[in-house]
């Protein structure tokens, strides 16, 4: 794969979306239907953004949720009504009883409490949530940021002063943390697991982070789910349909 296409999926996957010809999906509940509809979650959605990840963590919750789906091939995300609701214009982004939630990492802490049914978030009280909560913090605090920066090809930093130390004893530490499996906490899967998965699945795919044994295996454990394969699908239907309506603008 080009550089350039790289780049192509990184604007796809970061730039995200507005509201302009905004399409709402109301899903099945399936396993949801046994949950409290009010807390139904209307979640802001693009394909093949950091929003399937969400999407993944709501089908594993059996969550109740309705998509708004936009189409950031033709740039929906900068109009004035999304941007009411995320003035950064970003996806992932979930209305919640009237509270807007955003934040790929917020959001899943958010939503992993708030279906406790499903068991995939530590509650407070529980031994495990320090080290649930840290392996997700690290997620956004270390790993994006060190990714971003090997992608952008910046000079690395002075590992006293950078967020993540360096690229590679970042990676050292991840991989410490996920040898022993076969989840983050050991025989218990949560949503951690998912984010990392899908993260882990999709840098590994762009050579961003390397193919090691422990990293290919857990990314494997997560997108051989049925939640993932389900929106994987579905996003690609949905990209496709989105890349046709940009081509028709094309002059």
């Amino acid at each position: 794969m080009t550089r350039g296409s790289i780049r192509k999926y990184f604007d796809q996957y970061d730039n995200n979306c507005q509201v302009g010809s905004v399409i709402m999906l109301v899903l099945p509940l399936s396993r949801s239907q046994t949950m409290n509809t009010d807390n139904r979650i209307t979640l802001f959605y693009s394909p093949q953004t950091r929003a399937s990840g969400i999407r993944v963590i709501l089908e594993e919750l059996g969550a109740p949720y309705d998509l708004t789906v936009m189409n950031m091939k033709i740039g929906e995300n900068r109009e004035s009504e999304f941007l009411a609701v995320n003035p950064l214009g970003k996806v992932p982004t979930i209305r919640h009883h009237g509270s807007v939630i955003t934040e790929q990492v917020a959001i899943a802490i958010y939503l992993g409490d708030l279906f406790p049914e499903a068991g995939l978030a530590p509650p407070v009280n529980d031994p495990q949530r320090g080290t649930y909560l840290r392996w997700l913090v690290y997620y956004a605090a270390c790993f994006e940021p060190a990714v971003m920066d090997k992608f952008a090809q910046h000079e690395p930093s002075d590992p006293i002063q950078s967020v993540y130390g360096d690229f590679d004893s970042m990676l050292r530490t991840l991989e410490t943390a996920l040898a022993d499996g076969p989840w983050i906490l050991g025989e218990r899967m949560s949503v951690a697991d998912v984010l990392w998965g899908i993260a882990l699945n999709w840098t590994m795919m762009f050579k961003l982070v390397p193919e090691r044994p422990v990293f290919r295996e857990f990314a494997d454990r997560v997108t051989a789910r049925p939640a993932f394969i389900k929106v994987a699908k579905e996003d690609e239907r949905l990209a496709a349909e989105h890349q046709a309506v940009a081509d028709q603008r094309t002059p």
